[in-house]
């Protein structure tokens, strides 16, 4: 049943224990599980709304766009963020990671992010945005006559933000950050929030709902190792960098003298902060050396060839043609839900994450690179990262495979090696994990079913589901690509639906709903 949003206001005739401070006092944090006299002694309004989603990014967006496809209305939904629009998170990512609106995203998601039924395309659109055919045939080739085609990053923002606005997605969102979610006394859920300021006439709300969706895509920004011990010892935040992080006074310097950079990382991020050193090269004239440190050299083909093939080459692995579409409807799909526990952990990490495409104009580079001398490539294990002696460089130690150690002086070094943040480093997923039950996968990830949903967490006829990259480990692989987020919606929203909360997306519901956003019309 769908209930109209609703204030329950603390009775004047009441006082509250503490004296209404509108806030959380330490002993009802301590207790995994809430009263409404509990919020109302504290002067904490409550809210009523069937669903809430709690990141606001685009894992939020795609479980609320395919709600509303499924019937449910906006007034039923609230979507909790400090964000502006969905894309947002990801766009700050990407232009960090030197992938402009302008430039493609660099491995293929599989998925149209604002259109879940997948056509038309980003190619398609492309194609006749630009009157010129070749993106099309480019898609219908790939990968034997043509390498794989890639949307441009603000084709993807701007086709979000359109959807965005036909759903209704801003009249949902409410400002500010979410504080907790805990269980309810007799079932369903508190979500604790903390509004923008000058919103609410006290410091937390509180909504109490049936359903919870977690999307808060990755906890954080996660250095190597010995790279985060480097900038604890020594608060040097100019020279050691990582990609995830605003650092464009580094390429800024290289425009203006001969330097040294060090990569690490051989992932889809290494690959674009490599293309950004050489065009700057090729285009200005700039003197920079590029050292790159692989972990690992990967030569050839790799994995078994009956179910998921990923190309190698001068230690980069590619992306696979058919991953992650096949991590949804092929065989990698239907290995990984029926593996359990650690044999799930190890096929997963076997597939590996999303890599770059192959792309030939990046290849060349590389190639020229090795056979000019100014992209070298080294092969070790990390001993030790301290300041040059007179502090103008990093010097980093490193121990080849052959037992040689060999030093690298450096003026700047950036980690590429991902984002790999632990879920504890979230004070929402660090509280669910204390207090609401949850636990964590044999990949230190939310353990959740088949249907997403957060195992441990129910309460009574509440339901907290979870998607994205907090979710790695699970039934399913390459859960942080935009396919991923539009499956793992579908599959909550198919769980909802046998509930009663939705409807269940047939045939002629989703015809219907085709024709309503080719039109773009209002679900």
């Amino acid at each position: 049943m769908q209930q109209q949003p609703t204030e329950v206001v603390s009775p004047r005739h009441d006082p509250p224990p503490t004296g209404g401070s509108g806030d959380v006092s330490d002993a009802l944090m301590a207790k995994p599980t809430w009263s409404d006299h509990d919020l109302i002694g504290h002067g904490i309004p409550i809210y009523d709304v069937p669903f809430v989603t709690v990141g606001g990014g685009l894992g939020s967006f795609a479980m609320v766009d395919i709600l509303r496809v499924a019937g449910v209305s906006a007034e039923h939904m609230v979507a909790l963020s400090d964000l502006d629009q969905p894309s947002e998170t990801y766009e700050h990512l990407a232009k960090n990671s030197q992938i402009p609106s302008h430039e493609r995203l660099r491995s293929d998601s599989g998925s149209v992010l604002d259109c879940l039924w997948g056509w038309p395309g980003y190619a398609l659109r492309e194609a006749i945005a630009d009157r010129n055919p070749k993106r099309a045939w480019q898609v219908m080739t790939e990968p034997i006559l043509a390498e794989y085609f890639t949307p441009k990053a603000g084709q993807v923002y701007e086709s979000v933000t359109r959807e965005a606005n036909r759903i209704g997605w801003s009249s949902m969102v409410k400002k500010g950050v979410v504080r907790t979610v805990r269980r309810r006394e007799g079932g369903e859920y508190f979500v604790l929030f903390t509004p923008a300021t000058g919103t609410a006439a006290t410091k937390r709300i509180a909504y109490r709902c049936r359903y919870v969706h977690i999307a808060v895509g990755y906890p954080g920004v996660k250095f190597l190792p010995d790279l985060q011990a480097y900038r604890d010892k020594y608060q040097d935040y100019a020279k050691v960098l990582n990609a995830y992080e605003p650092h464009l006074h580094a390429y800024e310097e290289m425009l203006r003298r001969p330097t040294t950079v060090l990569v690490r990382g051989s992932g889809i991020v290494a690959s674009r902060v490599l293309q950004r050193i050489i065009d700057d090269r090729d285009n200005t004239g700039a003197q920079t050396t590029i050292v790159h440190l692989f972990r690992s050299y990967p030569d050839g083909y790799q994995g078994d060839k009956r179910t998921f093939r990923r190309p190698a080459r001068n230690g980069w692995s590619y992306q696979a043609f058919n991953y992650p579409k096949s991590a949804w409807g092929g065989q990698i799909r239907y290995t990984l839900e029926k593996l359990e526990g650690q044999e799930r952990s190890d096929y997963i990490d076997q597939l590996g994450g999303t890599n770059t495409a192959p792309r030939k104009d990046w290849q060349e580079q590389l190639d020229r690179g090795l056979e000019q001398g100014f992209y070298k490539q080294l092969r070790g294990t990390v001993k030790t990262v301290e300041p040059t002696a007179d502090g103008r460089q990093v010097n980093t130690v490193v121990t080849t495979p052959d037992g040689y150690e060999l030093g690298i002086e450096a003026d700047f070094i950036i980690d590429a090696t991902g984002l790999e943040a632990s879920i504890e480093e979230h004070r929402v997923l660090k509280d669910l994990l204390s207090y609401g039950g949850a636990d964590k996968n044999p990949k230190g990830r939310l353990n959740v079913d088949h249907d997403f949903l957060i195992r441990g967490t129910e309460s009574g006829a509440g339901r907290l589901y979870a998607s994205g990259s907090i979710t790695l480990g699970g039934y399913y692989a390459g859960v942080d690509s935009f396919l991923g987020l539009q499956y793992a919606s579908l599959r909550i929203a198919d769980a909802m639906a046998a509930e009663g909360f939705c409807k269940k997306i047939g045939p002629l519901r989703s015809a219907a709903q085709w024709t309503r956003w080719a039109r773009n019309k209002t679900p």
